[in-house]
């Protein structure tokens, strides 16, 4: 019996290492395949009533960027309050410490974010945010909310 198990756990491991090797069995990892980095454009498929034109060829591919982030200028004290950025919820309520450190929650919300100075245990506070129940977080508690704005109720 235990010739048998030695002898399958060979086998599994020989399969498993079979399937990491190459095709070809070199040894030698397969080239991936590469963007030439051409920029697609837009051309008119018929040419214009003067003829064809030729436009020089762009000089660099654009760069790629992430979408452009907004940036919430500084509030005046005193000045107007500003309504909650666009698709945002608002939530108002006394925070709750969690039951790990550095965990706050607002209504069943874990609040992500947000000036800890404003969000502090026992505090009556409104915030606005958006709940991302796919977060990870460690706090084991409460859907996660990402707090846009916090400030004392």
């Amino acid at each position: 019996m235990r010739t048998l198990r030695l002898v399958a756990v060979a086998v599994v491991a020989a399969a498993a290492l079979s399937a990491c090797g190459d095709p070809d069995g070199t040894g030698t990892p397969a080239p991936t395949p590469t963007s030439t980095g051409a920029p697609v454009t837009d051309q008119p498929s018929t040419p214009s009533p003067t003829g064809p034109t030729s436009t020089p060829p762009p000089t660099a591919a654009p760069s790629p960027t992430g979408p452009a982030r907004p940036t919430v200028p500084p509030k005046s004290p005193g000045g107007p309050t500003l309504p909650p950025p666009v698709g945002a919820i608002t939530l108002t309520g006394t925070v709750v410490a969690g039951v790990e450190p550095n965990c706050v929650l607002l209504d069943d919300y874990l609040l992500i974010g947000g000036p800890r100075d404003v969000l502090t245990a026992g505090a009556t506070v409104t915030v606005s945010g958006r709940p991302k129940p796919g977060m990870m977080t460690t706090c084991q508690q409460g859907t996660p909310f990402v707090v846009e704005t916090a400030r004392r109720a």
